[in-house]
């Protein structure tokens, strides 16, 4: 199959790579008709993340069925699905108490940008829809693999309420989704944190209802000054370094959770603010898996529609350009299609 490989820092290329197989009773292959590059690729693009061998790059993909192993009894072949980005067994105790992303069997969609994809426990991981959607339709359920419901989990982690403020740390395409989850959620003020006019004009149209351009100390300013010095109720941290962390914290109002999603790269936790004004942390991994029969009929009824983070769209051999671009932040997300 052809592949997006990473071999080294900087060095993308769609080459010819095995094929993968049903390698267990539960697994299953999907042909993917749509995937695409994450902010959290660039990481390893960019040097951040080691990379010692070369490896098929991509973790957010949908398709169609090709094959199941013997021991899969829902996912059929010809089936349209939604691959979350972390693979569930389903029967441990952590997936029974909804933390699909801490499975005892964790696994991660490894060729998401690329022809085929292996997903291990298919039956659990797999979201089958009743039909294929439309070729044009394939951006807005995309976003279900994992950047919508990410997003989410930050608004849920944060505690997002109806009539709340909220402040969106990071204007990638998880703190877009993270501006359109606090708007699902009610809050009645979103303060998005966003520099670029191409995000801004995103994040206002996904919800936002403030925009703060400046970082770091001047931007803990400015949400003071909107909030009349209380700062906000619930803040999302989409993006994962320190400078995000703190400022996350230093926004939040005294009793306030700051729900992260950025993966973190250095991302220090300021525990003498936290401690001082009773500011709580939760979130991580988003448990995709637990968020996908709320999220999915919405986004199939056209109630929620996160497409337009996709602002690039190129056939899979000029994936190296969709890496370019996102980072140079000529554009949000770069949607790949085989």
């Amino acid at each position: 199959m052809r592949a997006t490989i990473l071999h080294a820092p900087g060095d993308i290329r769609v080459e010819e790579w095995p094929d993968p197989v049903v390698e267990r009773p539960t697994d299953a292959i999907v042909r993917v008709v749509a995937g695409c590059v994450c902010g959290s690729d660039l990481w390893s693009y960019r040097g951040v993340n080691d990379v010692p061998e070369p490896r098929t790059m991509g973790h957010e993909a949908i398709g169609v069925v090709e094959a199941v192993g013997a021991g899969v009894e829902r996912v059929r072949e010809g089936d349209f699905v939604v691959v979350p980005f972390n693979h569930c067994c389903g029967r441990c105790a952590h997936c029974r108490a909804g933390q699909t992303q801490g499975c005892v069997e964790l696994a991660m969609t490894a060729s998401g940008q690329a022809e085929r994809t292996l997903v291990t426990n298919a039956d659990a991981t797999c979201f089958v829809l009743d039909e294929a959607p439309a070729p044009d339709r394939y951006a807005a359920v995309l976003a279900l693999s994992d950047v919508l419901p990410t997003g989410y989990h930050a608004a849920i982690s944060a505690g997002v309420t109806p009539g709340s403020t909220a402040v969106v740390v990071g204007d990638g395409a998880v703190g877009l989704c993270g501006v359109l989850s606090a708007q699902r959620l009610g809050a009645e003020r979103i303060i998005a944190l966003s520099r670029n006019p191409e995000r801004q004009r995103l994040a206002t149209a996904f919800g936002a209802t403030d925009l703060v351009g400046e970082r770091g100390d001047a931007a803990v300013a400015a949400v003071l000054e909107l909030t009349d010095g209380v700062g906000a109720d619930a803040v999302l941290e989409c993006v994962g370094t320190e400078e995000s962390m703190t400022t996350a914290f230093e926004a939040a109002r005294p009793g306030a959770t700051v729900g992260y999603v950025g993966v973190p790269h250095g991302a220090a936790v300021p525990w003498r603010v936290a401690f001082r004004n009773n500011i709580g942390l939760r979130g991580g991994m988003a448990p995709v898996i637990r968020y996908l029969p709320e999220l999915v009929p919405a986004v199939l009824a056209g109630e929620l529609d996160a497409s337009a983070v996709f602002d690039l769209e190129l056939p899979l051999a000029d994936a190296a350009e969709g890496y370019r671009a996102m980072d140079e932040r000529r554009a949000v997300k770069a949607l790949l299609r085989p």
